[in-house]
């Protein structure tokens, strides 16, 4: 069974038939024509289910297909609710955005103003971290610190505690690089400032006022409503419901564990679209914080691992030939969700799967509907060009290193090895690095990605002029030559 419904911008839900939805420009959103492609590349792709929320000039138009979970028979239905993965940082960078709003926090102070306790292994580094660079990726702060601390209400307390040793990737402010462990930092902040949990302050502080009744934090929140199940396997075959549902523990919440349905997803959109007034015309944002979430704190030197050509304030920051947008993508466990948002066509679009070649998915429908609905014409895929690049290598071998990870670069060549807390997390990878341009790489062979597509490895300087790589989006500097 699949479910086509359309909501006005005061929530008023109608079904349509093959005629679909006219907005107010005169275009018709065919919801007919885009259930069968949506279909047509959720069965090419192997992907079970699948949900989809496009607002068009005011009107969000809901789609969806498949399965829940391929074991139950369970179907999709538009108001079933998926995990978001890393999009919870775009409603964990609103909340705190909220607080600076109303002057409870200044973003440009040192972190410690607010958590007296908080450390990392580099003790001066540490304290010049503000909240504006948790908020860009640019404090340094590594990203693949888990811990799990338990299910108590001091789990962020505690997690930090626990992260006090880490090392950073690289000084705060010299360089971009994606950190999951400070946005839970960002969710002690809001706790600390508010006097309640993180799940509780993003419930009563955002997701009431915005009218979001199908979002949530929490798994056993979650059983109130039709959830998705992931789905793993190998490429090009329909996979199989993954081992667990959730193996994230509780403290990933500000980074990780939002859960939700496709049109909540695209309400949080809308948000920031209208200047950051809510459906009912509650303002939750200022129009002035609306706009610094969308500035360019940072150019991105990978451009290629999430589409972005920038970062924000949470968002990511994308420029399709000239036009610009800012959305985010995010992955759990056999699940992968996408956002899109083009504010020059106040249109946003958000994909919700639970496994599969979700990315090929996202890359052609996205492709058709930004097209199609907001003239923007998306980059190519990543790929190495036809004709081979002449590369010198001598100035990128070497060992690069971050927290939790060694990378070895010789001529053509990554070894990818996790090390000291993670390394029992996977044996090392071997990648062939195929040259895109000299600094940039498309990589192939086992570990390379978590789709069909090339995984970007990319050399680039830290502002100090230190030497790095990017893999993932994580900066790596380089520690020492080979030999």
């Amino acid at each position: 069974m699949t479910e086509n419904t359309s909501w006005n911008q005061q929530g008023e839900g109608k079904a349509e038939g093959a005629r679909g939805t006219q907005d107010s420009t005169g275009r018709t959103f065919e919801l007919d024509r885009w259930q069968a492609r949506l279909d047509e590349l959720r069965e090419a792709h192997h992907i079970p289910g699948v949900s989809l929320a496009v607002l068009v000039d005011g009107t969000v138009h809901e789609l969806a297909g498949g399965l829940l979970h391929r074991g139950t028979g369970v179907e999709t239905t538009t108001d079933s609710v998926f995990q978001l993965g890393s999009i919870a940082k775009l409603y964990t960078a609103t909340l705190v955005m909220r607080l600076a709003d109303s002057g409870e926090l200044d973003i440009d102070a040192p972190v410690s103003t607010v958590l007296p306790d908080f450390a990392t292994a580099d003790t001066e580094a540490t304290k010049r971290i503000t909240t504006r660079q948790l908020l860009s990726h640019t404090s340094g702060l590594t990203c693949d610190f888990t811990h799990d601390s338990g299910r108590g209400d001091d789990c962020l307390a505690l997690y930090l505690e626990a992260g006090a040793g880490v090392a950073l990737d690289c000084p705060p402010g010299t360089a971009v690089s994606y950190s999951s462990f400070g946005y839970n930092v960002l969710g002690r902040i809001v706790e600390v400032l508010t006097g309640q949990t993180w799940d509780e302050a993003l419930k009563t502080r955002l997701l009431t006022p915005l009218g979001a009744t199908h979002t949530m934090t929490l798994p056993e929140e979650a059983l109130a409503f039709r959830a998705a199940m992931g789905h793993l396997g190998e490429p090009g075959e329909l996979p199989d419901p993954a081992p667990a549902w959730d193996m994230m523990p509780r403290s990933a919440g500000p980074y990780g564990r939002v859960i939700a349905s496709a049109p909540d997803v695209v309400r949080l959109a809308r948000l920031h679209l209208d200047g950051g007034v809510a459906e009912d015309g509650t303002r939750i944002l200022s129009p002035a914080t609306v706009a610094a979430m969308q500035h360019r704190e940072t150019d991105v030197p990978d451009k290629w691992t999430v589409s972005s050509d920038g970062w924000g304030l949470g968002w990511t920051l994308y420029d399709w030939n000239g036009t610009p947008g800012y959305g985010h993508d995010g992955a759990s466990l056999g699940q992968y969700s996408y956002l899109r948002v083009v504010p020059s066509a106040g249109v946003a679009v958000a994909l919700l799967t639970n496994g599969g070649s979700a990315r090929l998915l996202y890359a052609a429908l996205m492709r058709e509907l930004l097209a199609e609905y907001a003239d923007v014409t998306m980059p190519e895929p990543f790929a190495p060009p036809a004709e081979p690049v002449e590369v010198d290598w001598a100035p990128l071998v070497g060992v690069y290193r971050r927290a939790g990870v060694v990378l070895t670069v010789t001529e053509g060549h990554l070894r990818y090895e996790f090390v000291d807390g993670m390394a029992d997390f996977s044996p090392p990878l071997s990648v062939t690095l195929v040259p895109v341009t000299d600094k940039v790489f498309a990589g192939t062979g086992a570990g390379a990605s978590f789709s069909e597509d090339y995984m970007p490895v990319v050399f680039a300087e830290l502002s100090d002029g230190t030497e790095c790589v990017y893999v993932g989006m994580r900066a790596a500097p380089r520690v020492a030559p080979l030999g």
